[in-house]
């Protein structure tokens, strides 16, 4: 069972009372106010189960199950609910993006896309695989987190290697937000799958009483890189109703950011810290009293502009921002 597993590897890190937070549910979920759709899925949703927010990249929900519920997580008008956000046709997915040659890789996410059976991947892949412009098919789990045994599944080695043989790279976004997830068994698995050809990337979300802290962010971010993992994103939490009480600020956040950069050399520092906000992924930076920050999809602005924003002691997001 994936929770015991996870509850056995925290406490045994020497992190249980941080890491509880992730799993274990608090009071504070029925007080905390926010969206259930902080980042504009259903504006982006171009057939049922993928999104198209960015045009190389398509995000397609293929389960509303995970192995474990993270109590932070943007998706709960989703996971752990028969939701009629999944997909429900693969053949017009991939009409959709067969149409649309500008899409050069696409996310499979939910939900956790390991907790469905290789066979059921094997199907999902019959559809993706023919269409020539995909260059990449990426699955976000943090599967091997919560139960990396899932990837013993031999099986799994002919699902890489087909998408190898169709000329497409096969990558894995982990989701490690702590140190002292990243077990000696995931470890092990991860150097497996490289082995085999897999590429992978890492995604944390910066969470209060968590990891709000450069030290454990930096030596979470150095064990990735030790391990063949690229760090990518470091989330902004996000104002989701019943997980908005994970939020930091935005001036600790930037200042945990500088942190985290101090304390890693040069080619380690591969991170970006991003809020994935329904314009977009803006990065951002600071200048007081002004907050900054580059656009991905601004409305009407271009990508990479810079814009800025006054800045709000209590501000956490950038809606908190006033514009001008």
């Amino acid at each position: 069972m994936s929770q015991d597993f996870y509850r056995e590897q925290i406490a045994s890190s020497g992190y249980y009372d941080q890491l509880k937070h992730v799993v274990e549910p608090s009071i504070q979920e029925f007080e905390s106010p926010g969206s259930l759709d902080t980042s504009g899925e259903h504006d982006n949703t171009v057939v049922p189960g993928l999104e198209h927010k960015y045009a190389q990249t398509g995000s397609l929900l293929v389960t509303d199950r995970c192995a474990s519920y993270c109590r932070y997580c943007f998706r709960k008008r989703i996971v752990g609910k028969d939701s009629d956000e999944i997909a429900p046709d693969f053949a017009q997915v991939a009409q959709y993006i067969g149409g649309h040659p500008e899409m050069t890789n696409v996310l499979l996410s939910g939900g956790d896309p390991f907790v469905l059976s290789t066979a059921r991947l094997d199907k999902i892949l019959d559809h993706l695989l023919p269409i020539t412009h995909l260059e990449s098919i990426r699955f976000g789990t943090k599967m091997l987190a919560y139960e990396p045994k899932r990837f013993e599944d031999s099986t799994l080695t002919a699902l890489f290697q087909r998408i190898d043989e169709a000329g497409k790279t096969a990558i894995i976004v982990t989701h490690f937000d702590h140190i002292g997830e990243i077990s000696v068994d995931a470890e092990r698995k991860i150097r497996s799958l490289r082995a085999q050809g897999v590429q992978f990337l890492n995604q944390s979300v910066l969470l209060a009483k968590v990891n709000e802290d450069p030290e454990i962010l930096a030596a979470t971010f150095a064990k990735c890189h030790q391990i063949g993992v690229r760090p990518y994103y470091l989330f902004q939490g996000r104002p989701v109703k019943g997980a908005s009480h994970f939020q930091v600020l935005l001036r600790r956040g930037l200042e945990i950011t500088r942190g985290i950069n101090q304390r890693l050399s040069g080619i380690q520092k591969t991170f970006k810290y991003i809020m994935s906000h329904y314009t977009g992924n803006p990065r951002p930076g600071r200048r007081w009293p002004r907050v900054y920050a580059i656009s991905s999809k601004q409305g009407s602005r271009k990508i990479g502009k810079i814009f800025s924003r006054p800045h709000v002691e209590a501000a956490c997001w950038l809606d908190d921002l006033p514009e001008g």
